[in-house]
């Protein structure tokens, strides 16, 4: 929830609510500076308000700092380091967070963007609220999970009522990510985080621009030409800009102007459900409280609750058509019918409200998310739409920017085969897009007592092909089924000793629909259950029945993250050592480094990798590759072991980082991964970490023909 950050004082230790701007300097101190031009001053801040419309308590207001968030907006000019090229190798059409994320990534990469957004600031307050894991681990590569998810409240329980009466309260949103649960904080916070760390890479977003137009020469990619000619207008100057670029990343949102240029259909439905939403404290006796945001569906028929509260109001309501204009609902009207779901609980607003919004849900897919050539390409909202159940919509762009750019940042240099390797995002998340609809639309459908059928995608070829009453042939791997004999919210009949049978029966239906749902999809709702299809990128996982695997992860899956000791003075997790640039992980899990077959597959794969000819220096070296070695070994047992062994100073002399695996055998890196400890194992982890495949250490020549498939030699 969007708030100002009240003032504050330490003065004794520990924060304390304060008076007036301690963050200001007084007229003293501003006397005593005035002839120091080159002291710090503190840039001035300014209250936006946040939501269109408001309640009894008043108007809530945020402080915002346009020097530091407003980009080419700030009113003191921008900043003397920031240095605008009219070429560039990526242009960014969108700074929400899928925008920003990209180029988090590309400032990492080296490769030069620019950033553009219609938008004079960041977003006040509302959309996304909740990040998951997976987000957060994302994130984590570039150092900005913390702050992340240090920021607000953890959601790790759910509670769902139906009809006044307890359907479930359980503790949820558990997985083997570090980052447990659901963490709330706000969008504007996030793509204000991001905002800082560009800042950082000497990068601001160019503010009320818009993309007016593009053209594409032909031409081959990996060069050093230039083939897209962009115009940028920025709508508040009438400045007029050409730039050039080799890729353009449209993350433009839901009518994106990118996907309508491309002629790239938006398949899906628009669906008769209305949501609203508000953001606020509110006062209630409801037995789980918490500081939360209202979402609850809206009955806008003529025979809706809403049409006959403004009926009892105004005689005259039906005489005009009794027709309720979705944005005309008020706050008060949304917390009626809240009320009324709520009872016997009771709800009111105990704060001013921080956002406001009416939402008809849709849920579409682009047909594509790129163009023929590759040189273009949707992410997030520009991509796919689907309702708010799962918290989807801020999580999956990430993981669409993730997935984007580094493909993006190896094409933009030289270093891959692009038209095969940029082949692969469409595929990869427009799947997980899919999926996402089938999941978040069947728990939307649940939860609102909805009979409307998800949309099947699954053999779309042409726009009206896109059925929303055909049933999905879904199964346990998260495409949802649609039951017709599960629907919703029947009306109850004969009572049985007091008690309805046919409520009784449907209290079953529901229970074990949720059953089944959390059991099915629990994984998916927090991001780590994703895995991709068979590709260059996720070759066949053999047949671990007919060949005995060196580990047992499938490829195409997110990579575990075991817990791992990281040195003399500490432990962290696996993906610590897997931070920075975005590069490939070629893990080495090498158990104790004694056995004899062991230290000789190591051998191989050290004298292969420090060969001139080999995948190591081939493709590009440390630039391209990050070495770990994790050994069943404490760190002075491995130091003692590493003066004896040549196949270990191989490792280390290319630049392994060494982490420690010493929990208990149930629980280390070694067992997560299922490695066998006689052979060793190696896992090809890509820039976002998801694994590539694996093999044994000695099969080495094999990961060479992996990178291969998709990359360029130097």
């Amino acid at each position: 929830m969007a708030f100002a950050v009240p003032p504050s004082s330490w003065e004794n230790g520990f924060r304390e609510p304060s008076s007036g701007t301690p963050w200001a300097q007084s007229c003293d101190e501003l006397a005593e500076i005035a002839d120091d031009p080159d002291a710090y001053v503190p840039p001035p801040s300014k209250e936006i308000v946040t939501s269109p419309a408001h309640n009894e308590h008043g108007i809530n207001v945020i402080r915002t700092w346009p020097t530091l968030y407003d980009g080419t907006n700030n009113p003191h000019g921008v900043p003397s380091w920031w240095k605008p090229a009219n070429e560039v190798d990526v242009l960014i059409v969108g700074a929400g967070p899928s925008g920003l994320e990209a180029a988090a990534s590309l400032a990492r990469q080296g490769v030069s963007f620019r950033i553009i957004d219609k938008a004079d600031g960041p977003l006040a307050a509302g959309r996304a609220d909740g990040v998951q894991p997976r987000f957060l681990e994302t994130v984590s590569m570039w150092g900005l999970a913390p702050e992340i998810h240090e920021e607000g409240p953890l959601i790790e329980r759910t509670a769902i009522y139906k009809d006044g009466k307890k359907l479930i309260f359980n503790r949820s949103h558990q997985s083997d990510s570090r980052y447990r649960g659901l963490h709330i904080i706000t969008q504007g916070q996030i793509e204000r985080i991001f905002i800082r760390d560009l800042a950082r890479h000497r990068t601001i977003v160019e503010r009320s621009s818009v993309l007016a137009g593009y053209r594409i020469q032909p031409g081959q990619h990996g060069g050093n030409e230039h083939p897209i000619s962009a115009t940028i207008v920025n709508g508040s100057t009438g400045l007029q800009q050409e730039i050039r670029a080799k890729y353009i990343i449209g993350a433009d949102g839901a009518s994106s102007s990118i996907r309508k240029s491309l002629n790239i259909p938006f398949d899906g439905v628009s669906t008769d459900i209305y949501w609203g939403i508000m953001d606020c404290i509110f006062e209630t006796d409801y037995p789980h409280a918490w500081v939360f945001g209202l979402y609850t569906q809206l009955d806008i028929s003529h025979t809706g609750s809403i049409a006959a509260l403004r009926q009892a109001q105004d005689p005259s309501f039906a005489e005009s058509g009794g027709k309720v204009d979705v944005h005309s609902i008020t706050p008060d009207e949304i917390l009626q019918q809240a009320n009324r779901i709520f009872a016997p609980y009771k709800l009111k607003f105990g704060a001013p409200l921080s956002w406001f919004a009416i939402w008809k849900i849709s849920e579409r897919v682009a047909r594509s998310y790129s163009s023929p050539d590759q040189r273009v390409h949707l992410v997030g909202d520009a991509a796919h739409v689907h309702s708010v159940m799962g918290a989807f919509g801020l999580n999956a762009s990430i993981l669409d920017a993730a997935n984007l750019a580094w493909k993006v940042g190896l094409a933009a240099k030289g270093l891959a085969e692009a038209e095969t390797l940029l082949a692969t995002y469409g595929e990869e998340r427009r799947k997980h897009a899919i999926r996402i609809i089938q999941v978040s639309g069947t728990y939307l459908r649940f939860i609102c007592g909805s009979e409307l059928k998800v949309p099947d995608f699954t053999h779309l070829s042409k726009p009206e092909q896109v059925q929303p009453n055909t049933v999905l042939n879904g199964h346990s791997n998260g495409e949802a089924t649609v039951d017709e004999s599960e629907s919703i919210g029947k009306d109850a009949k004969p009572k049985v000793n007091g008690v309805a049978e046919e409520e009784k029966s449907q209290r079953e239906k529901d229970l074990e629909f949720l059953g089944g749902f959390f059991k099915s999809h629990g994984q998916f709702l927090l991001g780590v259950d994703c895995g991709y299809d068979e590709s260059i990128l996720a070759p066949p996982t053999p047949d671990w029945a007919k060949q005995p695997p060196a580990l047992r992860v499938r490829n195409g899956v997110r990579a575990p993250n075991p817990r791992v000791c990281l040195g003399m003075d500490g432990s962290g997790y696996l993906y610590d050592k897997l931070q920075g640039p975005p590069r490939f992980h070629l893990v080495v899990f090498a158990s104790s480094a004694a056995g004899r077959e062991v230290r000789r597959q190591l051998g191989v794969l050290a004298d292969t990798l420090r060969s001139p000819t080999g995948l190591f220096h081939r493709f590009g070296g440390a630039q391209l590759f990050n070495l770990v070695l994790v050994v069943k070994l404490l760190p002075f047992e491995y130091e003692e072991r590493l003066a004896n062994q040549p196949e270990l100073q191989s490792l280390q002399k290319l630049g392994a980082q060494v982490v420690f695996d010493d929990r208990a055998p149930d629980e280390d890196a070694h067992t997560t991964w299922g490695v066998t400890h006689r052979t060793g194992a190696l896992a090809v982890i890509r820039p976002d970490l998801w694994l590539g495949m694996s093999a044994p250490p000695e099969a080495v020549d094999g990961v060479s023909e992996y990178f291969e498939g998709f990359l360029r030699p130097i």
